[in-house]
C-alpha cells in the first residue's frame, strides 16, 4: 500500500507527513517527507488544551475550533506531500495514517483501583481528513490498547522493527519529542519499549517562560548554564523512573515535580542545563531495564538537533549515541513513517501493540479505518 503517515507529537510544533510504500511488515520504499509548522496561535491553543483537557467535554466550542484547525493543517500536509510524490513519479497514496494530537493520556498505572479505567484522548477529525483528501484513513490507534489495560504507548516499536530489519542488534532507537521514548530491538527479534521521561517538553516550556522563545535554539541557553545538582537529585527521585516497564507518560506528568524540585527558581541558563541533564539521565536509567546493552543508540526527533542534549546523552551513556541519519533514516520524519506502517498493519488486521511494548495482555490489533480501502 502507498500511505501518507502523519504525526503531531507532544512538542506541539507542527505536523510531520511522509509517503511510504509498505505492507506493514516490510518497508518497500520511502518517499518525500515534510514538516508543516503550526502557526503560533494554533500552537498556543493546543498548549492550552493540554491544561484544560481533564475538565473538557467533547462538545466544548474551544475544543471543536482547535480540532478543526488541527485537521486543516493535516489536510494541507497530506496535499503537499502527495504533490511532491507526484513530482517524483510516485503513485498516488490510498491511505493516510492519522494519529491526531494527544491532549490527555492516562493509562492504568500501579496503585490504581481494580475497577479503574485507562483513558487516552487524541483530537482530530478523521472523517474530515478523508473527505478533503479522498484517502481512506486509519486512525484511533491507542484506544483499544488502553481499554485492554495497556499503556497505549509507545506504538512505533513494531515499525522500528520493520525499518531496522538489516541493522546490527541489539539496538536502541530513542525518540526525543516532548516526551522521550525508546525501543530496544534484540538480535532474535525481541522488542522492549517504553517512555523514558521528559525530553523536549519541559525544555520548550522553560524557553518560552524564561526568554520568550519556543525552544532553546542550538542548545545555547543550556550550554551557557550549570546543572543544579540539588534540583536534579530531587527530580531523579520521581517514582516513575524506578518503575519497571511497561510505562508511559502524559506531556504534563512531570510539571508538578519540576515545581516541587525548585526548577522554576533557577536562572534561564541553569534551568535549561538542569532540564537537559535530567532528560539525559532519564534515558540512562531507562537503559537499565534492557535485557542487554545496545550496540548503539540511534536518536530521532527534535532533541537530536540540540547539541547540549546530545552531549549530555553521550556523557550519560556507555554506548555510542548517533542521530538516525547515520543509518539513512530521517529523524524528523521517522514517527510519521512509523504511523504509515501502523496504518498498513491496521488495514490488514495485524497487531500494532504487544505485551513487551505497551503491556497489552496479548498482541493487539488497534485502530479503525474509514473509507473504501477495505
Amino acid at each position: 500500500m502507498r500511505i501518507v503517515g502523519l504525526m503531531s507529537g507532544t512538542s506541539l510544533d507542527g505536523v510531520d507527513a511522509a509517503w511510504v510504500e509498505t505492507d506493514g511488515e516490510r518497508v518497500e520504499r520511502l518517499g518525500p517527507t515534510l514538516t508543516l509548522p503550526y502557526d503560533p496561535a494554533l500552537r498556543r491553543d493546543l498548549r492550552r488544551l493540554l491544561e484544560l483537557a481533564p475538565t473538557l467535554h467533547e462538545d466544548d466550542e474551544f475544543l471543536a475550533s482547535v480540532t478543526a484547525r488541527l485537521t486543516e493543517a493535516h489536510v494541507e500536509a497530506v496535499r503537499r506531500v502527495m504533490r511532491e510524490a507526484a513530482r517524483n513519479g510516485l503513485p498516488d497514496a490510498e491511505l493516510a495514517g492519522f494519529h491526531g494530537q494527544t491532549i490527555l493520556h492516562r493509562p492504568l498505572r500501579p496503585g490504581d483501583a481494580r475497577n479503574a479505567q485507562g483513558f487516552t484522548w487524541q483530537i482530530g477529525d478523521a472523517q474530515a481528513l478523508a473527505r478533503a483528501t479522498g484517502l481512506s484513513v486509519a486512525f484511533d490507534f491507542r484506544t483499544a490498547d488502553v481499554a485492554a489495560g495497556g499503556q497505549g504507548a509507545p506504538l512505533v516499536p513494531i515499525a522500528h522493527h520493520a525499518l531496522a530489519a538489516n541493522l546490527p542488534k541489539p539496538l536502541s532507537v530513542l525518540n526525543l519529542g516532548g516526551v522521550g521514548n525508546v525501543t530496544w530491538l534484540g538480535a532474535q527479534g525481541e522488542m522492549l519499549a517504553f517512555d523514558t521521561g521528559p525530553a523536549n517538553g519541559p525544555l520548550d516550556d522553560w524557553a518560552k517562560r524564561s526568554i520568550g522563545r519556543d525552544y532553546d535554539r542550538d542548545g545555547r541557553l543550556a550550554l551557557a548554564g550549570e546543572v543544579d545538582g540539588a534540583v536534579l537529585g530531587r527530580l531523579m527521585a520521581h517514582p516513575y523512573l524506578a518503575a519497571p516497564p511497561p510505562k508511559s507518560l502524559d506531556r504534563l506528568d512531570f510539571d508538578r515535580a519540576l515545581r516541587e524540585a525548585g526548577a522554576h527558581n533557577l536562572s534561564p541558563q541553569d534551568g535549561a542545563a538542569t532540564l537537559v541533564a535530567f532528560a539525559a539521565v532519564c534515558v540512562a536509567v531507562a537503559g537499565r531495564h534492557f535485557p542487554e546493552p545496545p550496540m548503539q543508540w540511534l536518536v530521532a526527533g527534535g532533541g537530536r538537533r540540540n547539541p547540549a542534549l546530545m552531549r549530555a546523552l553521550s556523557a550519560a551513556l556507555s554506548e555510542p549515541v548517533r542521530p538516525v541519519e547515520v543509518v539513512g533514516w530521517d529523524g524528523d520524519a521517522l514517527e510519521a513513517q512509523c504511523f504509515a506502517v501502523l496504518a498498513a498493519r491496521t488495514a490488514r488486521g495485524l497487531p500494532i501493540s504487544f505485551p513487551e511494548t505497551t503491556g497489552a495482555p496479548r498482541p493487539m490489533v488497534g485502530g479503525r479505518v474509514l473509507g473504501s480501502l477495505l
